[in-house]
């Protein structure tokens, strides 16, 4: 396993020092949130992507892409529009999204572009082919930059379990894209003992993001200040032979990352032991 840490949770660090302050740790990965504040998809040149892959390649950091941005594409509605918001002009704004970041990504020399579907906000019967639809057609676009695509249950949104995620790719069968496992949010959306989840979803797993959680509540937190078992769910991850990024994300730590990547990294030598190896 790598341990990695997301930019989403550097936001107060500009990128090329966000990356040197996670080499310096010991971090083998790094989770990369295309945003205002990170390699904003709309401002970003093509040379300014080779100079972050060049650093991504001296630090010895695997990337992986993340497409969680707030306000990115709508700077008054948090992570709207989605691939569930009923208006196809905006949906097709979400999915024009998905394919720049997989084109970033493969630039950066990524491998995987996490993404979600979104919120329901007009539930009915025809939300759940529209959960497919837009899953089916993100699917396409990552895949035609030649990256893997790889959905993350969210809680709250129209795919919010593990159980959803499995619904989809029943659905989808060879189209279906990978598993982006949350470990948190199997505590604030409980579907039995989470290391037992994380050992029967192995063998999907693209990438598996890391942070303590109390159950029933969706909030982000320093590793101690939850509930989360780390021990447990690592040793479920090592395993069943899980070799990707693990990356801790503390979206709501910013203000205080060096001091966050610290205890990350502390709490992982402790579970699985150093982090270079």
């Amino acid at each position: 396993m790598l341990l990695g840490y997301q930019t989403n949770s550097l936001q107060n660090h500009r990128l090329a020092d966000a990356l040197r302050l996670l080499a310096e740790h010991g971090y083998r990965s790094v989770a990369i949130t295309p945003d205002t504040c990170h390699l904003d998809p709309e401002r970003t040149s093509d040379a300014e992507l080779d100079a972050v892959a060049r650093l991504l390649r001296e630090l010895d950091l695997v990337p992986v892409m993340e497409t969680g941005a707030r306000f990115l594409l709508d700077p008054r509605q948090k992570h709207e529009p989605t691939l569930m918001t009923v208006e196809a002009a905006a949906r097709a704004r979400r999915l024009e999204f998905y394919g720049r970041v997989a084109a970033m990504g493969a630039r950066l020399g990524a491998r995987v572009v996490s993404f979600w579907t979104g919120i329901d906000r007009s539930p009915g019967p025809g939300s759940f082919e529209r959960v497919v639809a837009g899953v089916r057609a993100t699917c396409e676009r990552i895949r035609a930059a030649g990256l893997v695509p790889s959905l993350e249950p969210e809680p709250g949104m129209a795919v919010a379990t593990v159980a959803d995620w499995h619904r989809v790719r029943a659905a989808l069968g060879a189209e279906a894209p990978r598993l982006t496992l949350d470990i948190g949010h199997l505590y604030a959306e409980w579907e039995g003992d989470p290391a037992a989840v994380v050992a029967a979803s192995v063998p999907h797993l693209a990438q598996v993001h890391l942070e303590d959680m109390r159950r029933g509540v969706h909030e982000h937190l320093l590793p101690g200040t939850g509930e989360v078992d780390f021990a447990g769910v690592l040793s479920a991850l090592e395993n069943g032979a899980y070799a990707g990024p693990v990356c801790f994300e503390l979206s709501r730590s910013s203000h205080q990352a060096p001091t966050a990547v610290g205890i990350c990294r502390e709490l992982w030598q402790r579970c699985v032991g150093p982090s270079r190896r």
